[in-house]
């Protein structure tokens, strides 16, 4: 019998749909904002990773044409060959003094930051430890490493102790301790300050993606800010693609760390660099951050008043701290249930997020704040969040 070498796509997807565990994808027809057209509806979006509304800033898009029309639509090249222009210079140069760090690097994403840096800070010598609940692109990121992983329990210190001292005693290299700054699927922070006291005493190096913390946690400039470690952290890995509105990986911290990194991060070497109407719209993201404080003001006060909301009503939100607000369900079908609901008949857009981004037992809709939305639109939302979560008794 001849072998169908794509079989195993379709069944595959067949096991997923059966568990209530398949992507649904939707799309976009004009930017994003709280009010936008998705599949041809007009529908309240509270699902996007566009936490201070840049990404339709008219500053912002206005300094993304202007580049276009002076330096064309794409780079040309990676950045090492003839990929970077004097804006990269300038971005970097002013993310860094943003950051209060000595140096940055735009990189292509969060994700090839993870992917591509770590292996080269750390390999087969050395060890790794981990939070449990860290994002996907780090957990590739050491996998391709090949160095020892060891997990400790999310955001426990004491249980971060003990790993650092028995890798100590394992005579490993180097160590390094990498966490997330914010958690992307339950809203909570990493007790960076906590990190920070331990890893003093075993020498270890702190790396922390601060992808869903930048734009929102410390004025804007992240979760080192927020605790006051500028200086105690070796390696920020950020993103301009969320609270900033626009589009990129970052790298933030030392001289030698950044020069380390264009030199040896093969994600950073190998893939061609950003168009520079997306550098010009980093520069102006920036700008507006420092400029005007009422975006972050207002994430925060939407923040606030839509998570006591969904309490009142019975939603479990976890452990979030911040504009990531999960409601968790628990079983993914009724996720799914609660978000197609949601989107068909109260037009709201709302993304189930089911197994694997998180256990199967914890599936959930995750909510996400905007500076953008308004006192009505929250109101609208949690008015339609509670009707069909009784229907569906979830509350």
């Amino acid at each position: 019998m001849k072998r169908d070498p794509e079989a195993f796509l379709k069944d595959d997807m067949t096991e997923l749909r059966k568990n209530n565990l398949e992507w649904i994808i939707r799309y976009l027809e004009g930017g994003s904002k709280p009010h936008c057209i998705v599949n041809g509806k007009e529908v309240l979006m509270l699902n996007t990773n566009n936490y201070l509304g840049l990404a339709t800033h008219p500053k912002i898009i206005q300094a993304s044409i202007d580049a276009t029309k002076k330096y064309g639509a794409g780079a040309g090249a990676v950045p090492v060959i003839a990929g970077s222009f004097d804006l990269t210079r300038e971005f970097q140069e002013k993310f860094a003094k943003y950051k209060e760090v000595e140096a940055s690097l735009l990189c292509q994403t969060g994700f090839a930051v993870n992917s591509g840096l770590i292996p080269m800070l750390v390999g087969k010598p050395d060890i790794v430890v981990s939070d449990e609940l860290n994002h996907g692109s780090i957990i590739d990121g050491v996998r391709l490493s090949g160095a020892k992983r060891v997990i400790y329990k999310h955001r426990d210190i004491s249980d971060l102790e003990k790993q650092l001292k028995e890798a100590e005693k394992g005579g490993a290299r180097r160590i390094c301790i990498i966490t997330d700054g914010v958690f992307s699927m339950d809203g909570d922070m990493a007790p960076l300050d906590k990190i920070v006291n331990v890893a003093e005493d075993f020498g270890a190096m702190i790396f922390v993606d601060d992808c869903h913390g930048e734009g929102v946690l410390g004025d804007g400039k992240g979760i080192v800010a927020h605790f006051n470690l500028q200086g105690k952290v070796h390696v920020e890995g950020g993103s301009m693609s969320k609270g900033f509105g626009v589009f990129g990986g970052t790298v933030a911290g030392s001289k030698d760390l950044i020069e380390f990194c264009t030199n040896k991060s093969r994600t950073y070497l190998l893939s061609t660099a950003h168009p520079p109407g997306v550098v010009a719209a980093n520069i102006a993201s920036i700008e507006v951050v420092e400029n005007e404080p009422q975006h972050v003001k207002a994430v925060w006060e939407h923040t606030n008043y839509f998570k006591k909301e969904v309490q009142s009503m019975g939603y479990d939100t976890g452990r979030s701290e911040t504009p990531i607000i999960p409601l968790i369900i628990g079983d993914p079908g009724k996720a799914q249930e609660l978000a197609r609901i949601l989107f068909e008949e109260e037009n709201i857009y709302g993304t189930p997020i089911v197994f694997p981004m998180v256990a199967r037992e914890l599936s959930r809709i995750r909510v996400q704040m905007n500076a953008l939305l308004t006192k009505e639109d929250l109101n609208m939302a949690l008015g339609s969040i509670e009707k069909v979560g009784k229907k569906l008794d979830i509350i």
